[in-house]
């Protein structure tokens, strides 16, 4: 069974950086797509990123220029790396493979 564990969320000022790490269980990663999404309070759940097995990546307007997918195949880790963060970009993230989920990390932008 697959399972997906993000970490590296926390609070952060506004302009501030964070990387968020999603270790993946198992021998899927490397052949597939993989996901970050974010649910901020109140709201949907939002596509983030998407970076493919070729390492080709894709944003959702509001991040591109700030946020960084990235993929470590090796360690079968997925990243992201957030710089000048917005208190918009306040959500619990998830990273995501087909229908498996981690549990989230939270990600507070305030002063």
């Amino acid at each position: 069974q697959v399972q997906l564990v993000e970490s590296g969320g926390g609070l952060v000022q506004p302009g501030g950086s964070l990387r968020l790490s999603c270790a993946a269980s198992g021998t899927i990663f490397s052949g597939y797509a993989m996901h970050w999404y974010r649910q901020a309070p109140g709201k949907q759940r939002e596509w983030v990123a998407t970076i493919t097995s070729g390492g080709n990546t894709n944003y959702v307007d509001s991040v591109k220029g700030r946020f960084t997918i990235s993929r470590d195949n090796a360690k079968n880790t997925l990243y992201l790396q957030m710089n000048s963060l917005k208190p918009e970009d306040t959500a619990v993230y998830y990273c995501n493979w087909f229908s498996t989920w981690g549990q989230g990390t939270q990600v507070t932008v305030s002063e």
